[in-house]
């Protein structure tokens, strides 16, 4: 990555990874095309950023006429407060954890491989809504190549695992090693800091294409684990140090605690809107990222809000009754905004 890029290239990239629809994404690329410098240090991003534009291409111009059809889309439309994934090895009980979770009806089997395609869910937590992405299994002898382009849109991960398996140590090193290759890392922060001080696009070292995932450790099938401090051992044994939790997806021990846990750690902000002189509405509430702002919610209520923002009134833990702020105002969780345009 060189560091003599424009301002006007740092801003397409970072638009590139954060959108979520393909065509925004396909946009995005374009513009990181025609800003980036050409020079020989950049001829090895500038085919890749080329080789992303024809995937995405094809992938929004559908089969071709008449041709046969491809298959199932390889990638979920995100929905709810953030796209998680879910990941493991083959028989760790992804597709019943899912199925416990979300309701949707997984193909559940005793026999490993039996997730074939990525199948979508909502996992409730009060008020809002996680989506939950299952995908096939990942293993030394076995991976979909389109796990990769399916994990482009997710927010955080779950890597499942059989604790109950000797060999699940291995297992976690087998996934994250795969998906490594392929430019996929899980991370435990679910907070992106500064890099060395400054932020990742103005790092040499940066790779705008790695995908990058905050990831729960669930340690599944407790109930047939033999030793109750089980994850303790786990976690001392691996170094990666992720937020974990031990469960079984089968008896459903413990899986009342989960969705509290991956609200907290993920961070979402709720925000509740008013129409001046008028109750708030609390059925539904706009949700943000950690470090979200008034302008963020504009932007969701209507895209051209943001240019005909005028102030906002706010209600909440950290403000006065009211109080009057502007478009970059930093948003708790269960503010309530009365947002007055132009």
């Amino acid at each position: 990555m060189p560091t003599n890029v424009s301002p006007e290239y740092k801003k397409a990239e970072q638009a590139f990874r954060e959108a979520r629809e393909p065509a925004d994404r396909l946009k995005c690329l374009k513009e990181m095309l025609r800003t980036i410098p050409k020079h020989k240090g950049t001829e090895h991003l500038q085919r890749d950023i080329k080789t992303r534009i024809k995937m995405l291409t094809d992938e929004l111009a559908g089969p071709r006429k008449g041709g046969a059809r491809t298959g199932p889309s390889h990638s979920v439309r995100p929905e709810g407060a953030a796209q998680i994934a879910l990941l493991g090895p083959p028989n760790s009980g992804k597709s019943q954890l899912h199925h416990r979770l979300t309701g949707a009806r997984s193909e559940i089997g005793p026999y490993p491989f039996t997730t074939q395609f990525l199948l979508p869910g909502m996992m409730p937590y009060e008020d809002i809504h996680f989506q939950l992405v299952d995908l096939p299994p990942i293993s030394n002898d076995y991976f979909e190549p389109w796990v990769v382009n399916s994990l482009q849109t997710a927010d955080a991960a779950f890597l499942v695992i059989d604790i109950s398996n000797p060999e699940c140590i291995d297992h976690i090193d087998q996934v994250i090693a795969q998906l490594d290759e392929r430019k996929v890392s899980l991370t435990n922060q679910f907070k992106i800091e500064l890099v060395n001080g400054v932020s990742a696009s103005e790092d040499p070292d940066f790779d705008p294409f790695r995908v990058v995932l905050p990831t729960i450790l669930i340690a599944n099938k407790i109930d047939l684990a033999v030793d109750p401090d089980e994850l303790d051992a786990l976690n001392e044994l691996v170094n990666y140090n992720f937020p974990s939790i031990a469960l079984s997806a089968l008896t459903g021990s413990n899986l009342e605690l989960f969705p509290q846990m991956v609200f907290e750690k993920m961070k979402i902000v709720r925000v509740y809107t008013k129409i001046p002189g008028k109750p708030p509405d609390t059925d539904k509430p706009f949700t943000l990222k950690f470090g979200g702002k008034v302008s963020d919610v504009a932007r969701q209520i209507h895209k051209d809000f943001e240019d005909t923002f005028k102030f906002a009134r706010i209600w909440g833990k950290n403000v006065f009754a009211g109080q009057q702020v502007g478009p970059d105002h930093l948003l708790d969780d269960l503010d309530i905004l009365e947002i007055h345009v132009r």
